[in-house]
């Protein structure tokens, strides 16, 4: 069952009465439990080992019906001795009080039994459902980027000849070492407070000299003790750092009064509680004051990088460790099993994701540490995970650099835990390696000379490369697109740039046994991008694993960015478990297809022509006129007043925002055998004469060709027909799409409309249901947030069933109904009416009700959920192809109920 059933199934339980020895069959069938364990439940439970109407599930569920008032007591009784079985959820239910306790999660929940179905979640596990919890930000990461950011400018206002000028790498490197040397005062690298108080100690207050101070500590730090000869004694006290951090000498910037105070309030800071995953962004946000407004676009959050991160590793090791928790051999084999995961990020720009995954590498090590030595092991517990183990690639040379001291200061964080846990750890200085990171163009370095392939270890390739849809790439990017697919495909062109990640990703898990998962645009799962990337990602042999559907961008970050995303994680093909993330619940399901729908590998591709029976959608009709043929309404007025005889060559003309937003505008429509009369009125001649200049001065030779014809428009898709009308575009707030009559004889449509010519009425019911609304929503995908409506792909694919005359007329009553229930609200426009805000209920009411009919017809009932909705119109296109590819006709290939 999907959770809408669920619910509802719960809910028709708890209203029947209370059988205490039937109850928990009926709550288990719900949930999906096996066919094969319910039967071996009842007959453990026909035994004499149990009471009447218990049953105990291994590792599952532990359930006792108890007498009236005990049931409370039941639930504290079992979680004091939950037995061998180790049952995560514990029951007891007396049909009027309901108590129950996750084990795991060490959660209860204490319910009136006929309000049970309100807490249906609670027991989602037992369906496979798990419920996902992200991380928090830290809110100290947000602060301190505010006040290096007001450093920053109080140095360029300090240094007037810096701006515009070439300082940018300068400026870049001390802020690295400012942020590294405030980190290592406010932690146990550096004495307490020693560098901001040395600072202030010895320079002067109006900050003129400060610049000769850093001078000097930075010189010091980059020398050990046999060349510190000469230097002052407060030098002296700064240890030897190394790794090239103090190594190139760059200019220092002047300080005034006000930066060198800015200065203090930074090193004030509790640096110590930031959170080196931010570093990077954090100077690159101070650094770059354009990008300040968008930090949240170039920082990827601690949660969004776990939804990454956790089903694709972390969660298996997780589960391999509680599976280990006793045997020492296991927790050793897991120890090892650590030691030989690598982690690449192909666009790690300052290391985010790197920093974490090493961080919770080090947690998992700690945790088998300690079960170690409660089991008895007494060996000095020594890291294992290491820096080695981490790599990355990124284009912008400081991000890289950024990303060593980035890893180099987890590093240092993790073992100071590890030591207060276990009493040792490797000295902080001098600097060490901080993993393998490459400055490069990700897109043309060769990532298997990056991260090469290594015989018994575990790959996982993770990150969140640039988004960039076609239009916004640079010429650049669009030659690395060229790279990545022109050798393989002829359409590409369409992509987002975040495309040749996956595909670069699927051509390195050919060649090295590896996982890859990305945070990318939800687009890539949607409309064209579908059938352009997924079919070159199949073909080099993966699936995908896991998947989080579509979701907003959220962080604690100074901007809150509003992408919607997708992160969708590839494998080779095999037996796996396969994952389905929405929002925080989690299901493990049979398959997840590119739209990241249980559903096969199915993929919805354009038809010129209408695979499903319904009548063609055309474009509607283009002027290429310059604007002469169409009217505004004062032009039309006047035209008519001073020509009567004109107003029979006037129609309305309906655009999509025409129609939606009620703007009123008017055309010359002229037939061939009208044009001689039209031209006998002077200011219509004037007219087509301008548009045969327009037409004839074209640099299209085709549009040249319509000059002898400047009556009429360049392109009529039909003359005089009625007309379904439907919009390009759809805006994705509303719940309905809007749909519209055009009356032939009265009304043209427009080249910004698509158009059914001569459609009966059923055709706009059907185009005017949810069931049509979702389809189109997925498989035709967006322009910004607007939904992008096609013809080719969701109106010519969209899989509706055969409909009897009897279906057909039921439908188009339901589309007069809609029309009328417009109708009854004179003056107000389409957008108005199908605002969620304001829309009537009238209107509201009529589309449900077609939505019932519709989908009557299709399963005999309404679906219960959009999912359940794709999930079955996904079926049924298959279905469809299948019969097409067979050879069937283009009718309908399947039936709906009657």
């Amino acid at each position: 069952m999907n959770i809408a059933e669920i619910e509802s199934a719960l809910r028709e339980l708890v209203e029947k009465p209370f059988n205490p020895e039937s109850f928990v069959f009926e709550f288990l069938r719900i949930y999906d439990a096996p066919k094969a364990t319910v039967t071996k439940l009842r007959q453990a439970q026909a035994g004499d080992l149990l009471q009447s109407g218990e049953i105990v599930w291994k590792k599952k569920l532990w359930f006792q019906p108890t007498p009236k008032g005990k049931a409370a007591a039941a639930i504290d009784a079992m979680s004091a001795d939950p037995g061998k079985q180790a049952p995560r959820f514990l029951v007891a239910t007396d049909g009027i009080e309901f108590y129950a306790r996750d084990t795991k999660s060490d959660l209860s929940i204490d319910s009136d039994f006929a309000k049970l179905n309100d807490a249906f979640d609670f027991f989602l596990p037992l369906a496979n459902i798990e419920r996902y919890e992200g991380v928090d930000e830290n809110p100290a990461d947000i602060k301190a980027t505010a006040r290096l950011a007001k450093l920053y400018d109080a140095i360029l206002e300090a240094n007037p000849d810096w701006i515009g000028a070439d300082r940018t790498h300068d400026l870049n490197i001390f802020m690295t070492r400012m942020l590294f040397c405030f980190f290592a005062e406010g932690t146990s690298i550096f004495e307490k407070g020693l560098f901001t108080t040395t600072l202030m100690n010895v320079s002067r207050e109006n900050g003129s000299d400060l610049a000769q101070v850093l001078e000097t500590l930075f010189l010091a730090m980059n020398a050990d003790s046999k060349d510190r000869a000469g230097m002052p004694e407060f030098a002296k006290r700064f240890p030897y750092v190394n790794g090239g951090l103090f190594r190139d000498k760059t200019l220092i910037p002047k300080f005034s009064k006000r930066s060198r105070r800015l200065l203090r309030e930074c090193g004030e800071l509790a640096w110590s509680h930031i959170n080196p995953d931010i570093f990077g962004s954090m100077i690159q946000a101070v650094v770059e004051p354009g990008m300040r407004g968008d930090m949240g676009m170039h920082y990827t959050s601690v949660p969004n990088i776990m939804k990454v991160l956790h089903p694709l590793f972390l969660l298996s090791l997780e589960e391999e460790f509680e599976a280990a928790r006793d045997s020492d051999a296991k927790l050793v084999k897991l120890l090892r099993r650590l030691q030989n995961i690598r982690v690449f990020d192909p666009a790690c720009g300052s290391g985010n994701f790197l920093i974490i995954a090493y961080r919770e590498l080090r947690k998992i090590e700690s945790r088998i540490f300690e079960r170690q030595r409660e089991i008895g092991q007494r060996s000095l517990p020594m890291t294992g995970v290491h820096l080695s183990q981490f790599f990355g690639i990124e284009l912008a040379d400081f991000a890289a650099e950024t990303a060593k001291l980035s890893l180099w200061i987890a590093e240092y964080q993790m073992n100071e835990q590890f030591k207060a846990e276990f009493g040792t750890a490797p000295p902080a200085l001098p600097l060490r390696d901080s993993g393998n990171i490459v400055h490069a163009n990700s897109l043309r370095k060769d990532w298997l000379k990056v991260c090469p392939f290594k015989e018994g270890s575990e790959t996982y390739i993770v990150g969140n490369p640039p988004y960039l849809g076609s239009s916004n790439q640079d010429e650049e990017q669009k030659s690395d697109m060229d790279r990545i697919f022109a050798p393989i495909t002829k359409t590409y062109k369409n992509l987002d740039y975040v495309a040749a990640w996956y595909l670069k990703a699927a051509d390195y898990g050919a060649t090295v046994v590896s996982q890859a998962a990305f945070v990318a645009t939800n687009s890539i799962c949607q409309g064209e991008q579908v059938e352009m990337l997924w079919p070159l990602i199949y073909q080099r042999g993966a699936e995908i694993g896991f998947a989080h559907q579509s979701f907003k961008w959220r962080n604690n970050a100074a901007h809150v960015a509003g992408v919607t995303c997708v992160i969708v994680g590839i494998r080779r093909r095999g037996p796996g478990r396969k994952t389905l993330y929405s929002g925080d619940l989690a299901r493990t399901v049979k398959n997840i297809g590119p739209y990241l729908l249980e559903m096969d590998d199915i993929i919805v591709s354009k038809e010129a022509f209408p695979v499903n029976g319904l009548p063609k959608m055309d474009w509607g009709n283009k002027p290429t006129d310059d604007g002469q043929l169409i009217l505004l309404p004062e032009q039309k007025a006047e035209l008519v007043k001073n020509y009567p005889a004109a107003a029979k060559l006037v129609r309305r003309y309906y655009g999509s925002q025409e129609f939606i937003k009620g703007i009123e505008r008017w055309c010359l429509w002229i037939a061939d055998d009208e044009r001689a009369f039209a031209e006998s009125i002077p200011p219509i001649k004037a007219r087509i004469v301008a548009v045969a200049k327009f037409r004839a001065e074209s640099t299209a030779d085709s549009t040249r060709e319509y000059a002898a014809w400047p009556h009429r428009f360049r392109q009529i898709q039909n003359f005089g027909s009625d007309a379904v009308l439907v919009p390009i575009h759809f805006s994705e707030d509303r719940e309905y799409f809007t749909i519209g009559f055009c009356e032939g004889e009265t009304s043209v449509v427009s080249n910004a409309c698509y158009a059914i010519y001569d459609a009966p009425p059923h055709v706009m019911a059907i185009l005017s249901s949810k069931l049509h609304a979702v389809w189109v929503s997925t498989v035709c995908g967006q322009l910004e947030t607007r939904i992008r409506y096609s013809n080719t792909m969701g109106y010519h694919t969209f899989p509706v069933p055969a409909l009897s005359e009897e279906q057909r007329q039921e439908l188009e009553d339901h589309a007069w109904t809609i029309i009328a229930a417009r109708e009854a609200h004179p003056g107000k426009t389409i957008a108005w009416l199908y605002d969620p805000e304001t829309m009537p209920d009238n209107i509201l009411q009529a589309h449900r009700a077609l939505d019932e009919s519709l989908e009557r017809i299709c399963i005999g009932r309404p679906f219960k959920t959009d999912t359940e909705r794709l999930e079955h119109l996904f079926k049924q296109y298959a279905a469809m192809k299948k019969k097409a590819k067979a050879g069937g006709s283009r009718d309908l290939v399947f039936k709906g109920r009657k």
